[in-house]
């Protein structure tokens, strides 16, 4: 590439990156205005937020939901609605003692109400203790587990919604996942709706950014921090869904993006064929579930907790 088409598209600067859908290329500036304009675009044409809103950042102090921090604090306020983070600390050694430290820095620094909820607290025990005999598991009892505590903690801080990391990248990852499972139910289901009296409406602001993007915007502003990896991030399914989808991606520009639309197509075809099942409320602790127990309750049974 010649210095002449390492341009900014828009200014003639040196640009950063490339991107396409439209083709453009853009400075340090421009790169984050745009990531910004089209986060802030997808708030307004989903109707995310609306005024009055309290929005919970599920704030873990890694890269994404530092960019969500980091995003949302000058957008909520445009649209009549605010901001509180809350952080899981599920106790993993070694790891989640570093995230937690940048989490309160960052919400020391915007000035944001900033509350964490603990495993040991809700669950009697740790994480790293729950898993004791059963490592190879970590991924899918933390994040049935988390998801139990981001819900507590939405209600501890009195939020409307809640607006989680999850990036394209982690979009499509999840709809692949769910295809190679063969989990229609779970393919077709749509948080973003809520459940009165359960759980809150949850957004995901940054789905139209990718991965590299948010390390772009996150280097950019002088905010990326070279974390530690959870260490049982190795043994999902996810680790190896998203080294084939960066593959594809590379290979085959846009192949993320159809992914997603191929579920959004799913969701649609699927409702109007078939409705979904209905929730009951779990027989021990009163939270939905598609059957008598929750997965909460099965879990921390067959811990002994």
């Amino acid at each position: 590439m010649t210095s002449a088409e390492n341009r900014c598209s828009f200014c003639g600067k040196p640009a950063v990156a490339r991107l396409t859908g439209p083709e453009r290329r853009l400075c340090a500036a421009h790169f984050i205005e745009d990531a910004e304009a089209r986060v802030f675009a997808a708030m307004k044409d989903e109707c995310m937020v609306a005024p009055g809103d309290r929005v919970a950042v599920g704030l873990s102090g890694g890269k994404d939901s530092t960019a969500l921090l980091l995003l949302l604090h000058p957008i909520l306020p445009t649209l009549g609605a605010t901001l509180v983070a809350v952080t899981v600390d599920e106790g993993i050694a070694g790891y989640r003692e570093e995230t937690l430290k940048a989490a309160e820095a960052l919400t020391a620094e915007l000035g944001v109400e900033h509350v964490i909820v603990t495993f040991a607290d809700l669950f009697g025990k740790d994480l790293d203790r729950l898993l004791v005999g059963r490592e190879a598991q970590g991924c899918t009892v933390c994040g049935v587990l988390r998801r139990r505590a981001l819900a507590e903690g939405v209600k501890r801080v009195g939020a409307t919604k809640l607006a989680t990391g999850h990036n394209l990248d982690d979009e499509a990852q999840s709809v692949l996942m769910n295809v190679l499972r063969g989990d229609l139910p779970r393919l077709r289901q749509d948080t973003s709706t809520g459940q009165p009296g359960h759980f809150v409406p949850r957004i995901k602001p940054l789905a139209v950014l990718s991965e590299k993007e948010i390390v772009t915007y996150l280097l950019l502003r002088g905010y990326f921090r070279d974390l530690p990896e959870c260490p049982y991030a190795g043994t999902a399914l996810r680790s190896e869904v998203r080294t084939m989808l960066a593959g594809l991606e590379h290979r085959h520009p846009g192949t993320m993006l159809r992914i997603i639309r191929f579920r959004d197509g799913v969701r649609r075809s699927a409702r109007s064929v078939e409705p979904v099942k209905a929730l009951s409320t779990c027989r021990r602790c009163g939270e939905l579930t598609s059957g008598e127990v929750c997965q909460v309750c099965r879990l921390l049974e067959r811990d002994g907790t």
